[in-house]
């Protein structure tokens, strides 16, 4: 029997914790892959303001879960064997340490490991606008070899619902991981265009 792909899901204080939720809850339906999850202090605060879950609750879409204190857990050795790791979403104080090397907590060890390993880092940056540390800091983790993704929607698959934009974006992230989850995907200009005489802005307009 062939052992499941390990994959380090991290979730972190920046606005944007539905993603990481819809992204453990995707994931379930994946059999061969096993999820490790660690969430930071600020992310807990932010899964409960955002989303009205409570850690208990998010914890069980994981197949296990690690202390974010804990730099001493499995995930915090590189012969602990992943497929990756994403963090979901990323603030800016977690991609300025992981920019600088600074294995402070488990997040920050684990993406570092990911990195010295030459695994798939991908980290999902919420803020707007960048400041210049916040550039220097995507250009420093690039270089490093990780994935910077800012979960911009996209609107070429004509989403109608915020759960669309949302699953969109969290397959396009999978499959830098090399994992695959049922989503829209481009298909030309011609594949999915707006009935004729639709208003796509119907009800945005004053």
């Amino acid at each position: 029997m062939t052992s499941p792909r390990r994959l380090v899901i991290g979730i972190t204080g920046a606005t944007g914790a539905i993603y990481a939720v819809r992204m453990l809850q995707m994931l379930r339906q994946v059999p061969d892959v096993e999820t490790h999850l660690v969430v930071s202090p600020p992310g807990v605060l932010n899964i409960k303001y955002e989303l009205g879950m409570s850690r208990q609750e998010v914890h069980a879409l994981a197949d296990r879960v690690y202390s974010f204190r804990d730099v001493g857990a499995t995930l915090a050795s590189g012969g602990f064997s992943t497929a990756g790791m994403i963090v979901a979403p990323c603030s800016m104080r977690t991609l300025a340490a992981v920019a600088l090397g600074l294995s402070d907590n488990l997040i920050t060890r684990a993406a570092d490991v990911t990195l010295k390993e030459r695994r798939r880092l991908v980290m999902m940056v919420r803020e707007t606008p960048f400041n210049l540390a916040h550039l220097r800091n995507m250009t420093a983790v690039t270089e490093m070899g990780g994935i910077v993704f800012p979960p911009l929607p996209a609107f070429y698959h004509h989403p109608k619902t915020l759960k669309e934009m949302v699953d969109h974006t969290v397959a396009r992230v999978l499959e830098l991981v090399d994992v695959a989850v049922p989503g829209p995907s481009w298909e030309g200009m011609d594949a999915k265009a707006p009935e004729s005489g639709s208003d796509p802005v119907q009800g945005l307009t004053p």
